[in-house]
């Protein structure tokens, strides 16, 4: 298939399963399609095992052998996807919760790498350091799958903004501590980095430069939009920042995510209040929730049929459910010590532990970076571990996030 072809079968698959999710199971969409696409692919793997000539699974297997799942949401959809959700995140609403957010987007991911390293290496026998990077691709919560939920969820308004808030650095911060992990423990591979020295100029140069191009970036086209009153030509003008930006940053060797991330907070508010008119704000809000809500079901369509690039032995079953406990485990340590440093100054909701930590969705990006691991023994297991916490994450928590919210911080939500 060439390019063109496969992006029409993405979309028809991703139109059809979303029509079925819609007329019969009636799930969030995203999470819809990605029930339907993952009881489809489990199908015709029964199918393929119990019914004697059948080759669809061999076709299907193709097809999705020549999707590079990797490329095509680190260096594709998520520059969009993650703007998208940027854009409508309000400054002024972070303002209020902007330490929480910092703590969680670099103490709690650093945490949870930890936690979730050092567990799954005495789990598995795996070496600490290639365990350290299972546990920075697992930590960071995935905006693209928390906004996604969020949507459908109702929750209160600074709760959400926490979520979302910290969903969208935690992801950027994860991704560069992996590209460090990546580089120590695989010095001879795809290695970004090498040593103590060249992992802390690595960091630095990513997060910091990511930032700066974004911040940059996102001013200059505030000042040009500001300038011009054409809705479609504006659109035009974040549609090439969110691309051309995202493709800067990844040519300078800076924090791609970061950098759409902050050029997306400040185009969605600063751009939105000083350098949009009425008319414009209202085509490019449709414009980018119409992008976000197409690329978020194409990407879950994606995840669940990437389950035919992923081996179940039995063993590498057990270790992936015992990975969904660790991933919790993790995923409770970085929320809970921020909240616990910052509790004798500030107050905090009922059950709003709890609530982050079951509404800490992993997504897409996980799977990506888990498939763009250097081949080595132990990729295989990763990549099972990694594929069943998303599928739990977001099946399971996704679904239930709202109600155990409702349940949990039945008093309004505190500043």
């Amino acid at each position: 298939m060439d390019l063109l072809q496969l992006t029409s079968f993405l979309i028809v698959l991703a139109a059809a399963f979303g029509a079925v999710n819609y007329l019969f199971l009636k799930l969030p969409t995203a999470i819809g399609i990605l029930v339907v696409s993952l009881i489809a692919s489990m199908l015709i793997l029964v199918l393929d095992l119990f019914v004697q000539g059948f080759t669809v699974d061999d076709e299907v297997r193709s097809i999705v052998g020549s999707i590079d799942f990797s490329d095509a949401l680190l260096e594709g959809m998520l520059g969009l996807l993650l703007f998208a959700g940027a854009l409508h995140v309000k400054l002024s609403d972070l303002k209020d919760q902007w330490r929480l957010v910092a703590l969680m987007a670099t103490i709690g991911v650093g945490l949870s790498t930890v936690v979730v390293g050092v567990g799954f290496s005495w789990l598995t026998g795996m070496p600490i350091l290639i365990a350290l990077v299972f546990g920075a691709l697992i930590s960071p919560t995935d905006p693209v799958a928390v906004l996604g939920v969020l949507r459908e969820a109702s929750l209160p308004k600074t709760l959400e903004t926490k979520i979302a808030g910290e969903s969208l650095f935690n992801d950027g911060v994860g991704y560069v501590v992996f590209l460090v992990l990546v580089g120590l423990a695989f010095p001879h591979g795809d290695a970004h980095g090498s040593g103590v020295a060249g992992a802390a100029k690595l960091f630095f140069q990513e997060a910091v430069g990511g930032a700066v191009l974004g911040v940059v970036l996102g001013w200059l086209t505030f000042r040009l939009m500001a300038r011009i009153d054409d809705y479609s030509l504006e659109v035009l003008l974040t549609l090439a920042l969110a691309f051309g930006g995202y493709q800067l940053a990844v040519w300078l060797h800076f924090s791609a995510p970061i950098m759409a991330v902050c050029a997306g907070l400040l185009i969605g508010d600063v751009g939105a209040a000083h350098g949009m008119s009425a008319e414009t704000r209202k085509y490019v809000d449709a414009f980018w929730k119409l992008i976000d809500e197409i690329l978020n079901a194409v990407l879950f369509l994606l995840i669940g049929i990437e389950v035919f690039a992923v081996s179940f032995g039995w063993d590498a079953f057990q270790t992936g459910l015992a990975s969904i406990v660790l991933a919790l485990i993790g995923r409770l340590a970085a929320v809970a010590v921020p909240v616990l440093i910052l509790r004798p100054f500030r107050d905090f909701s009922p059950g709003v532990i709890p609530i982050m930590t079951w509404g800490g969705l992993k997504g897409g990006i996980s799977v990506a970076l888990a498939l763009s691991l250097p081949d080595n023994e132990w990729k295989p297991l990763i990549l099972t571990a990694t594929y069943m916490v998303v599928i739990f994450s977001i099946i399971v928590q996704g679904l239930s996030v709202a109600r155990v919210a409702n349940r949990l911080g039945r008093e309004p939500d505190l500043v």
